[in-house]
Formats: structure tokens, C-alpha cells, sequence
């Protein structure tokens, strides 16, 4: 179980985002494995880089807040956003500062992730409630399939960078009133691969990558809302210098429904019956997400009254149970009548008097607030 994010960086859930960072650089300081001599560092380096990744970003916290805190990027086994390398992160805040800019970089060679694919994908109503299973269009920067990602014409071979003798990497020693610090930068010569290029190849011209478009299959899982993302590991663009793949992140966007409208995991439908129903009372077909149901409308039923239909709205994101259905009546007034129908309702009329009654309007969600305490 992933821990709460809050606690990790000792903030509190309604911490603003400059306390947010002020506190990920304390402690990103104090468990840099470079510095920080405590056997867990890397791991509680990693953990508080998570917590700042997701907290940092209002769309992530809110999600965060909204679905938990013991897996907030994993409901139901599907991961929802993704983290990014710790040290990246660390380097964005801290910016290059001596050591600690570039922490990680003799460790890993130069190594760096390769970048995220971000992509939208359009889905039905009931696809969002009760999943499916999709293809998703892809462009994507792949290994280039003439050199095999050298970048070095076929028959030829990248050389050892005679700048920085093949490590990638330059060191410049900086004196500051807190001491000495090793600033490790890739080398400009060969860009940190450690080998220069001189007959590139001709397909991808010495970069090694080349575009295309793949069809990626994704499970959309159940209970999904309009905005939510989808994270799908090492689908993204290939790592430099042996660095891990990207991710793909599927962003949905949930087509508006003919008559269903949701609010959260309720399904909400209008349903317009005519003035004979509503006086006199009557059985009715309605639709659902499962199929017609019957629902009884008492006589004397007015327009707004709202019928809860259990369990047959939205299926949770995360866990068992659905939604409910709301039914909210709307009594439809003709507008086009037959001269016996006015007659009829003229008759009506004389029996029922002409006395005006005035009530006080109540909107549509104060009916449903009033009614379900929502």
C-alpha cells in the first residue's frame, strides 16, 4: 500500500503549494543518496519525490484527494498518471546546482528516460461505466530500424569522443562558501552518448530514432469519468544512452449521453410524462443502462418529483457497487390540441376552478438535495 502522500512530506491536506515545496526540498536534501548516509535514503528519496510529483500538480492532488491515498495512480489495477525519474524531478526544482544538479548522472552513465507519449481518446457513455476494450492511434519516436538506433550508417561505427574519452561526461570542480562541488554535465562534444558520428545513417541522419504509428491496445476499466488518464508503462519514446522507455498516457474524453447525464456515480434521467399520467397515475417504461425498467407514477405526481432506481447507476472505480438512477418527472403541457381535447380540457377547467396558486420556484438540484440529501 502506497503511503499518504501528506505524510510523507509532513504536510497537512490543506497545505498550500509553497509549503508543498518548501517541505520537498528539505527532505529531498536530507535522503539524497549522494549525501545522506541512512541505509533506506534511495528509497525515501523516491517515495518523497512521488508524493511532491502528484501534490505539486492541482489535477493529480485532486485526483489523489478524490479516489484515496493508499493507491492513488493504481485503481483497480489500472494505473491513473505515473512517476517520473526522482532525479529528474529533483533536478527541475533544485536547477544545477554543483552536485546535486546532476545528481544521478555518474550513476547512471548519462543514462535518461525517454520522453511520455500523451494522447486523447473519445468513448461512449457506457463505455466510461461499464469498460471496454480499446485501440488507441499512436505517433511515437521508435529505434531506427536502418542503423538500430547507432546512428551510424550501416557498415560504419560511432567512434570514442576523444573529448571526453568515451565517459559522456565533463567534470568542473566549484568552490562556494559551503565547500567544493563536483559539477558533472554531459559532454558537448558527443552529447553525453560518449561516441561521435561521423557518416550518419541515412534514414534518421545520426539521431538513432525514427517516427511511426502503432495501434496500442488498452483496457478501459470500469467507472471511468470525462478527464480521467491512463497510464500505460514503457509505451512512450525509447531512453537515451540505455535509459528507460517513456510511458503513454491516455487522457478520455466521454461522449455526452442522448438523455443520461451523471453526477458522480448516479446516473441522473429526465423523464417527461404527459398530464392524464400525472394526475391519474400510471406504470412506465424508463431506460436504463441495463434496459427498460418499470416504474409506478402515483397519481397526483408533480413535476421534479424525482424516483431513485438502486443500484443501477455507474460501477465504482475502485471496489464493488454502482450508483443509483435518479428519475426526475417532468409533466409535459401540450401545446397542440384537437377540438375534442380542448373541449375536454375546457370542461376540466370548470370543474377545477381558475384560482392561481403561486409557489416559490425550486431548481432542479435543490429538488435533488431536498429529496436524496445529496
Amino acid at each position: 500500500m502506497t503511503k499518504d502522500y501528506y505524510e510523507v512530506l509532513g504536510v497537512s491536506k490543506d497545505a498550500a503549494q509553497e509549503d508543498i515545496k518548501r517541505a520537498y526540498r528539505k527532505l529531498a536534501r536530507q535522503y539524497h543518496p549522494d549525501v545522506s548516509s541512512e541505509p533506506d535514503a534511495e528509497e525515501r528519496f523516491k517515495e518523497v519525490n512521488a508524493a511532491y510529483e502528484v501534490l505539486s500538480d492541482p489535477d493529480r492532488r485532486s485526483m489523489y484527494d478524490r479516489f484515496g491515498t493508499d493507491s492513488p495512480t493504481a485503481m483497480g489495477g489500472f494505473d491513473f498518471g505515473g512517476m517520473r525519474d526522482p532525479f529528474d524531478i529533483f533536478a527541475e526544482v533544485f536547477g544545477n546546482l554543483g552536485g546535486f544538479g546532476n545528481f544521478g548522472q555518474t550513476g547512471r552513465s548519462g543514462a535518461r528516460r525517454g520522453r511520455d507519449v500523451r494522447v486523447s481518446l473519445e468513448i461512449t457513455f457506457e463505455e466510461a461505466a461499464f469498460g471496454a476494450e480499446k485501440e488507441v492511434p499512436v505517433r511515437r519516436q521508435e529505434m531506427c530500424p536502418i542503423c538500430n538506433g547507432s546512428g551510424s550508417e550501416p557498415g560504419t561505427s560511432p567512434e570514442r569522443c576523444p573529448e571526453c574519452n568515451g565517459s559522456g561526461q565533463t567534470r568542473r570542480v566549484q568552490h562556494t562558501i559551503l565547500g567544493s562541488f563536483v559539477n558533472i554535465t554531459p559532454c558537448p562534444t558527443c552529447g553525453g552518448r560518449g561516441s561521435v558520428i561521423h557518416t550518419p545513417c541515412r534514414e534518421c541522419h545520426g539521431s538513432g530514432r525514427t517516427y511511426a504509428r502503432r495501434t496500442i491496445a488498452v483496457t478501459i476499466p470500469q467507472g471511468v469519468d470525462d478527464g480521467v488518464t491512463i497510464r500505460l508503462a514503457d509505451q512512450g519514446e525509447p531512453g537515451e544512452l540505455g535509459g528507460p522507455k517513456g510511458n503513454l498516457y491516455i487522457t478520455l474524453q466521454v461522449k455526452n449521453h442522448a438523455y443520461f447525464k451523471r453526477r458522480n456515480n448516479d446516473v441522473i434521467l429526465e423523464f417527461q410524462i404527459n398530464m392524464a399520467q400525472a394526475a391519474l397515475g400510471n406504470s412506465v417504461q424508463v431506460p436504463t443502462l441495463d434496459g427498460e425498467r418499470q416504474i409506478t407514477i402515483p397519481a397526483g405526481t408533480q413535476s421534479g418529483t424525482v424516483f431513485r432506481l438502486r443500484g443501477l447507476g455507474v460501477p465504482h472505480l475502485r471496489g464493488n457497487g454502482r450508483g443509483d438512477q435518479l428519475v426526475v418527472i417532468q409533466v409535459a403541457t401540450p401545446t397542440h390540441l384537437t377540438a375534442e381535447q380542448r373541449e375536454l380540457f375546457q370542461q376540466l377547467a370548470k370543474t377545477l376552478g381558475i384560482e392561481t396558486v403561486v409557489e416559490e420556484k425550486v431548481s432542479f438540484m435543490d429538488r435533488l438535495k431536498d429529496a436524496f440529501g445529496i
